[in-house]
């Protein structure tokens, strides 16, 4: 038998080398950026966002102003810098909110079953009916504008989508022999979901929030857009892209594309990196 006939030896033990997923790399390099120019922004923006010169309206791009101006001449690349703080503090606060109703929700109505369960499903079914800008807009219209009222009323529209969600999670979960095990050694409802089946469904419902992250950021600049969120001289996404509305009409279209376009970003990559993350924990747990 020759040399050239001796098969290869077989590695044993050897792990397949796994492809890297460049576009959720990418995604992720997209959102930490974004996410570290909001916390720096002061010290990395040529200009302060209130910045006002009239004799600069709405410049094209320059070596003083990189993006442009806007339709008081300030610089387009620092207020969407700026931009960037209340655009996420505002998602993130709508679904801190939207979690602790939804979740709440959700898991009170697969502990408790039976009556409980119906009562909850028709309460989400109800606020389901609506469309959820209809919904935010009557809340405001009773409470008044303002990016607080915005945010808290965006979160009741997520709330329902939420609680459906961790629903049916906690409806697995609660099957699991484990459960059984701790009610019989006495453990309490409160304490057993706070403990054990919360913990157990944090991977799950982690890949699905970031994802309703990119949907709440979208949805609050839409709300910003129509004027129900935040006022000017705020640097806010959604309200810079209305502010921009009027250079439009003279073909300057700067003042809007740059925001709109930080918005798009960033809800693309949100979408991205939450799908990547949920099948990741989801293989893990």
């Amino acid at each position: 038998m020759s040399i050239d006939a001796v098969p290869p030896p077989v590695a044993t033990g050897a792990r397949p080398k796994r492809k890297r997923d460049w576009t959720f790399l990418l995604a992720a390099v997209v959102l930490g950026l974004v996410i570290l120019a909001a916390v720096v922004a002061p010290w990395i923006t040529p200009y302060d966002e209130a910045t006002v010169d009239f004799g600069a309206i709405w410049s094209p791009p320059s070596a003083e102003h990189w993006l442009g101006t806007d339709q008081l001449g300030g610089d387009l690349f620092s207020r969407v810098i700026f931009g960037a703080r209340p655009s996420l503090l505002g998602a993130i606060g709508l679904l801190a909110f939207a979690i602790v109703v939804g979740t709440t929700i959700g898991v009170s109505a697969a502990w408790h079953r039976g009556w409980v369960d119906a009562l909850l499903a028709r309460i989400t079914d109800v606020m389901f009916a609506f469309p959820g800008l209809l919904f935010v807009v009557l809340i405001i219209s009773v409470f008044g504008a303002g990016s607080t009222t915005a945010i808290l009323g965006m979160g009741l529209a997520f709330s329902p989508v939420i609680a459906k969600y961790t629903r049916a999670i906690a409806l697995e979960e609660l099957s699991r022999p484990y459960v059984d095990a701790y009610r019989l050694q006495g453990v309490g409802g409160l304490r057993l979901c706070w403990r054990y089946v919360l913990p157990n469904m944090a991977p799950n419902v982690v890949g699905y929030l970031v994802v309703l992250f990119g949907d709440g950021l979208a949805s609050l600049a839409t709300l910003n857009f129509l004027g129900f969120g935040s006022q000017p001289p705020s640097s806010d996404w959604g309200l810079m892209v209305q502010e921009g509305r009027a250079a439009v009409v003279q073909g300057i279209l700067g003042p809007t594309i740059v925001p709109g376009l930080a918005i798009a970003l960033v809800v693309v990559a949100t979408n991205i990196v939450g799908v990547r993350l949920s099948d990741r924990l989801a293989v893990r747990k």
